[in-house]
């Protein structure tokens, strides 16, 4: 029973990560507009090192203990692409009206939102679900792995965050509208958690499908949304586009660092 207290709380601090952006609500708009090409920058690199450094090797070590074949996981990456392909369509499409509808439509006439934006959310309420998952599975093998599961996910997420709050922005999101879907996003966690309680002998197969599609959608939205973000910025100089450069680095650094940290942990 305490664990299950343990595990609502660790998932709760977890949720409270989509406030860190809360930290820009002081600088000046200028500064900010010159800081968000390089928080996109961030969340490209925390996208792909975090597929490719994470989900993709658990997704490979997980096939091979449950007897799952690769190739069905690697279809439902492909899925996920697809999937995320198709949602964009849609939102595209909801923003999208003839001049004479634009007349009509009020949401039009107010500053538009990319919807790279909705898809951000989207993903992160797919991948804080899964958090959800992890750490209730976690806390319900002992207490000290619960504990060593919400660090993780903790270090995992900081980055994260500062770099999704910058694509919400980037994407016409007012600040305190984007910490509040921020924080919506992340109460999927909540949901996860909820779900693994009550079927935890069952929720380890379906979170490797569910992994699978979340990582098309990680691939989707760096390669897709996120890079050509970048391509649109002007750079004043070779020194703005190496900066630019690093912090797609830093990104892909931070999750080799929570890698390292998990194997130390072990």
């Amino acid at each position: 029973m305490e664990n299950i207290l343990y595990t609502f709380i660790a998932v709760f601090l977890v949720s409270l990560t989509a406030f860190v952006g809360i930290f820009t609500l002081s600088l000046k708009e200028e500064t900010l507009k010159k800081w968000i090409p390089h928080l996109v920058a961030l969340s490209t690199g925390s996208m792909l090192g975090g597929f490719f450094i994470h989900l993709l090797p658990k997704l490979v070590k997980e096939s091979q203990t449950s007897g799952i074949d690769f190739g069905n996981l690697s279809a439902w990456i492909l899925f996920g692409i697809i999937f995320f392909y198709l949602t964009e369509k849609v939102f595209h499409w909801h923003h999208h009206h003839s001049p004479a509808e634009s007349e009509k439509c009020e949401t039009c006439q107010q500053k538009k939102i990319k919807p790279v934006g909705y898809m951000i959310l989207f993903s992160d309420g797919m991948h804080n679900f899964l958090d959800g998952v992890a750490i209730a599975s976690a806390f319900s093998v002992s207490f000290e792995t619960g504990v060593i599961t919400t660090i993780l996910v903790l270090l995992h997420e900081l980055p994260q965050e500062i770099g999704d709050f910058g694509v919400l922005l980037n994407a016409g999101f007012e600040k305190i509208k984007a910490l509040w879907f921020n924080f919506l996003s992340g109460l999927t966690a909540v949901l996860g958690v909820g779900l693994a309680l009550l079927a935890i002998s069952y929720i380890k197969e379906l979170g490797i499908y569910f992994t699978a599609v979340a990582g098309g959608s990680f691939i989707y939205i760096a390669l897709v949304d996120l890079m050509p973000e970048l391509h649109n910025h002007k750079h004043e100089n070779k020194k703005t586009l190496s900066i630019e450069f690093l912090f797609i680095l830093l990104g892909i650094a931070l999750m080799l660092g929570v890698k390292f940290l998990g194997m130390s942990l072990k």
